[in-house]
């Protein structure tokens, strides 16, 4: 997984048909997904109950690009083995979701992954500040995380502060929550090169007409790369 600022598409499969992950995630991969993103919640930390590490070993086989895995859990520590051991490529903890978010990043690379660091919408930029060399990925949430479809927050401000802080290290900004072609722009325009969408892939479209995935996908990459 070389690192590149190119822009990235990944799916969120929390909006998939949950009776067929196997060929949805084969799906928005051949209709031009970058990344697929798997949102782990665990009723607690967020109020939705999602995929466990058996979940995510099951999706991996299917996943040809990367499996991009959101944790939106508490505590994170306990799980970052059984991750790794499903196959993700990126794990991503919540800066919110314990105390020590320094040793969770290191947890989480030594166990052979890419770490991200995600900050909810009320947590300032400054809160991964003296984690960045640790990171591989900055999620900035653009909803409360927990469930689908939500109305975006603009974080345009928080991005352009990230992506001065991140300067030239090899560190991703992933925008999650209420991409689309409306919103896309305003977050690439800040700095953001990963973008996570649901609802705005899976609207319309199912397994067997995929090429309204593919039609989706265009169009947020079209609108968020200008060409």
């Amino acid at each position: 997984m070389s690192f590149d600022r190119s822009i990235k598409i990944a799916p969120s499969i929390l909006s998939a048909d949950f009776a067929d992950f196997g060929r949805e995630i084969q799906a928005i991969e051949a209709q031009g997904a970058d990344w697929v993103h798997v949102d782990v919640m665990d009723g607690h930390f967020v109020p939705n109950l999602t995929f466990g590490p058996q979940a995510v070993k099951a999706f991996r086989p299917h996943v040809k690009t990367v499996m991009d895995v959101h944790l939106m859990i508490a505590p994170v520590d306990p799980y970052i083995d059984a991750y790794a051991e499903a196959g993700a490529d990126v794990l991503t903890a919540h800066v919110e979701a314990g105390p020590h978010i320094h040793r969770t990043l290191q947890a989480i690379r030594a166990a052979g992954m890419k770490a991200g660091v995600a900050v909810n919408p009320g947590t300032p930029a400054e809160a991964v500040a003296h984690v960045l060399d640790l990171a591989d990925l900055v999620c900035v949430m653009t909803v409360n995380p927990g469930f689908g479809g939500q109305k975006f927050i603009d974080m345009t401000a928080k991005v352009r502060s990230l992506r001065d802080m991140i300067g030239d290290r090899p560190v991703h900004i992933e925008i999650d929550g209420g991409m689309d072609p409306t919103t896309a722009p305003l977050m690439v325009a800040a700095g953001a090169d990963v973008l996570v969408a649901g609802s705005a892939v899976f609207r319309g479209g199912s397994v067997d007409t995929a090429e309204v995935y593919g039609a989706n996908i265009n169009s947020i990459r079209t609108a968020a790369t200008g060409t």
